[in-house]
């Protein structure tokens, strides 16, 4: 079904079209990714539990020439501890100066495991003259981040790798999404903090995208927002390395992707400095002495992009956006759904 008025405010607010049966455009049908069954996983308890694991998943595919998408943070840092002798590639923003204490921690962690490191360097112009071809494929707007990460698998591939290795989904199965797990949100509280953009802020005409949270009420002012992560979120995520290596023909493995926590989660860990706390542990067996680095989420340095950027022009957003209130991600949004359309419906 096509209904472009949803399309847009579905991306407005989650990131991604959330109905698998609207489209922009006929015959351009998008593609999310199809979470992995229970019955598939690997159920952990301790960190021992999640080595074993992981050592499996690369058993499986040793006779590939593998890299690794090495950032400053743990996930992959203990993906590392597994690839020695392999490649691994990493982002460098403005010529290194943005994010320099994450650059640096990746460094030290291709070093310590022997890796041969590569940097993949991106400014605004290699976003650019990625975001058509990451769209194309998606027939949908984007994640900030696939332009960048289509760049680093065509680079690999100019290397000859036949397969990247990333570690994008610990967070969320590890309990590493603190500031949304800060607590035991009510029904409008949550709504409020996870919507990236209200559509009906930026678009003359926006539909209404509440029905994803009613899924998810508990009673008149509760959500049962792990599920809602483990069921929303994880798609929006997941599908942007799915769309992003799928359009530079680069197969992808995430170990963490099939390991799922026996235990509940404990969210008093979580909510008193532990995030992730399995994954620390392990981390802590991959690097003994080495100080657990903080959760920071993949660099883009989308405020510095657009700090000047006066907004979207086209008649289907309102001419009353306040953009100096927006973030450097929501004007990422406008721009990338802007472009979008332009491809399809050039005015």
């Amino acid at each position: 079904m096509v209904d472009k008025n949803y399309c847009m405010s579905s991306y407005m607010a989650f990131r991604y079209i959330e109905r698998d049966d609207m489209d922009f455009y006929e015959g351009m049908a998008h593609k999310n990714i199809i979470p992995v069954p229970d019955n598939e996983k690997t159920f952990v308890v301790v960190a021992e539990d999640i080595d074993m694991a992981i050592r499996k998943v690369f058993d499986s595919i040793k006779n590939q020439r593998l890299a690794i998408l090495l950032s400053g943070g743990m996930d992959s840092a203990i993906l590392a501890s597994y690839m020695s002798g392999c490649d691994a590639y990493t982002f460098r923003f403005l010529n290194g100066e943005f994010q320099k204490e994450e650059l640096a921690r990746a460094e030290y962690y291709a070093k310590y495991y022997g890796l041969r490191l590569h940097y993949v360097d991106i400014n605004w112009d290699t976003v650019k003259n990625n975001l058509k071809p990451v769209m194309e494929k998606k027939n949908a707007p984007v994640h900030s981040i696939e332009p960048q990460l289509y760049q680093a698998a065509i680079q690999a591939k100019l290397d000859n790798v036949e397969r990247l290795v990333i570690g994008e989904s610990s967070d969320l199965i590890f309990g590493g999404m603190d500031q949304l797990l800060a607590k035991d949100w009510t029904f409008k509280e949550f709504m409020d903090r996870y919507l990236f953009t209200r559509p009906e802020a930026v678009l003359k005409e926006s539909c209404d995208v509440t029905y994803v949270f009613e899924r998810y009420r508990m009673d008149n002012s509760n959500i049962d927002f792990l599920k809602f992560m483990d069921e929303i979120f994880s798609i929006e995520s997941s599908s942007s390395y799915l769309n992003a290596f799928a359009a530079a023909e680069m197969p992808y493995t995430d170990p963490y992707a099939k390991l799922k926590m026996k235990e509940p989660l404990d969210l008093y860990r979580v909510r008193h400095g532990e995030p992730k706390y399995l994954v620390r542990d392990l981390f802590s067996l991959k690097y003994p002495g080495i100080k657990v680095p903080d959760k920071i989420p993949m660099p883009r340095p989308v405020d510095i992009y657009f700090q000047n950027w006066e907004g979207p022009k086209r008649p289907e957003f309102r001419d009353d956006i306040e953009m100096k209130k927006l973030s450097g991600n929501q004007k990422w949004q406008l721009y990338c759904l802007e472009r979008f359309l332009d491809i399809y419906e050039p005015i």
